[in-house]
């Protein structure tokens, strides 16, 4: 794998830190880079057949995305999760998607519902698939279809600013979901959109999102979850 992207980094010099950004993204989503973990420039430049210069480039664009720490006599490292951040991510995230689905509700014809509709249907099938493992991509799908479905530009530029840290924390609850679990908590998305209520989608949006972050806090019993009293609803 990362023969291949070494050879990718040489084709675009140019685009080299942004692509090492997305490599280093990658490892910490596969579990190769773990909380705590130090990003050792040296090696990673080594392994990779590049200079230095663009991996400390990258590991700086990390720091400032806070997914990285620089440590004293340690360098970079790369940052856990706290309450917090738990709190900060999916707040943010219930009013970025609940404004989504408040306007898809209003402004998507009724094709395009109706798409998103059969998918959820297929999504059902996998279900019972014992060849499918997991639908989280599935509910990914789902509610990167409702922010499209909003046709709100800037609204889709700050949900991509988050994307990564979604995905973090959807890492956490990866482990423990189940297939079944997935298709029976999206199903009052599809419902709110077909209903076109925007006061209800926009409620049902934000107390799915809430109920995702109550179940990380809870897989992550050793922290301090003094937010999680925090209402958004």
């Amino acid at each position: 794998m990362k023969e291949t992207i070494s050879k990718k980094f040489f084709a675009d010099k140019q685009n080299m830190s942004n692509d090492l950004v997305e490599f280093f993204k990658q490892e910490i989503l596969g579990g190769r880079l773990n909380p705590g973990d130090r990003i050792v420039e040296t090696k990673f430049a080594r392994e990779l057949g590049i200079s230095q210069t663009p991996v400390r480039e990258a590991v700086r664009l990390l720091s400032g995305e806070g997914i990285v720490t620089i440590v004293p006599n340690r360098g970079p490292v790369v940052n856990e999760l706290s309450a917090r951040d738990i709190f900060e991510i999916y707040s943010l995230r219930a009013s970025i998607e609940g404004l989504a689905i408040r306007l898809a509700t209003q402004i998507a014809t009724d094709e395009a519902v109706r798409e998103l509709e059969l998918f959820y249907e297929e999504m059902k099938g996998k279900a019972k698939d014992n060849e499918v493992v997991s639908l989280l991509v599935d509910s990914l799908y789902i509610h990167q279809s409702i922010i499209s479905l909003s046709e709100h530009s800037r609204l889709l530029r700050a949900y991509e600013s988050i994307s990564f840290q979604i995905a973090l924390v959807n890492r956490i609850l990866g482990n423990e979901s189940t297939k079944e679990k997935e298709v029976e908590q999206h199903s009052e998305l599809i419902e709110a959109l077909k209903e076109r209520d925007p006061d209800k989608a926009e409620l049902t949006m934000r107390k799915h999102i809430y109920r995702s972050y109550r179940e990380c806090l809870d897989l992550k019993e050793d922290e301090d979850t003094e937010f999680g009293t925090h209402l958004w609803f």
